[in-house]
C-alpha cells in the first residue's frame, strides 16, 4: 500500500524565505505560503497580507509543506527549519519585526509535537552560552493561503533586492549545509 503524503506547517519569518528553502528539498511535494497560528476567521473566510502585517490578527507568515515521508522525514524538515532562521529571536527575523514573523511549529500529529519539543530541548542543551529557543509549538488549526503574488515569490523575483540580500544567503547556506537533501533538477 503506498505511503500517504504528510503536512508540516512552519513559521520562520518571511514566508518568501521559508517557501524558497523548502521547495529545494527532495521529498517535498509542494510548499504554500500563507497565514497560520491565529484564530479561525470562520467558514470560507480568510485573512490578507495587509491584515496580518498589522500584527492584530494573531497569525504568522507560515508555509504549509506537503512531503513524502518515505523520502524526507519530519525530523529532517525540523532540522532544516531550525538551521535556516533564528529560533532564539522573539517576533522578528532580521529586519522583519512583529508577531507575524515569529518562529512557530504548528503540529498536525502528536508525533510531530513530540519531535519538535525533543529537538528544541536538544538545541537548548547543545550549548551553555546560547540563547534559549523561543519557537512556539502549538497544534495546527487553520491555514489561509497567501495571495497569488506571494506564491513562488523568490522564483519570480530573483533580481529584487530582498531576494538578493535576504533570501539568496539563506539558500546558499542550505545548499552547503544540506547538499544531500537538494533536488537535482
Amino acid at each position: 500500500m503506498p505511503q500517504k503524503n504528510e503536512i508540516a506547517v512552519f513559521g520562520g519569518g518571511c514566508f518568501w524565505c521559508t517557501e524558497a528553502i523548502f521547495k529545494m528539498l527532495k521529498g517535498v511535494v509542494s510548499v504554500m505560503p500563507g497565514y497560520a497560528g491565529g484564530p479561525s476567521t470562520g467558514v470560507g473566510n480568510s485573512v490578507s497580507y495587509g491584515q496580518v502585517s498589522t500584527g492584530a490578527t494573531g497569525h504568522a507568515e507560515a508555509v504549509r509543506i506537503e512531503y513524502d515521508p518515505t523520502r524526507i522525514s519530519y525530523e529532517t524538515l525540523l532540522t532544516v527549519f531550525f538551521a535556516t532562521h533564528d529560533p532564539t529571536s522573539l517576533n522578528r527575523q532580521g529586519a522583519d519585526v512583529g508577531t507575524q514573523y515569529r518562529s512557530t511549529v504548528l503540529y498536525t500529529t502528536d508525533t510531530q509535537k513530540r519531535a519538535a519539543e525533543r529537538m528544541i530541548q536538544e538545541l537548548n542543551a547543545s550549548t551553555e552560552q546560547g540563547k534559549p529557543i523561543v519557537t512556539e509549538v502549538k497544534p495546527f488549526e487553520h491555514f489561509y493561503e497567501g495571495e497569488n503574488y506571494h506564491r513562488d515569490y523568490y522564483a519570480n523575483n530573483k533580481d529584487q533586492s530582498y531576494c538578493q540580500i535576504v533570501i539568496n544567503p539563506k539558500l546558499e547556506k542550505v545548499r552547503k549545509k544540506f547538499a544531500d537533501l537538494i533536488k537535482t533538477s
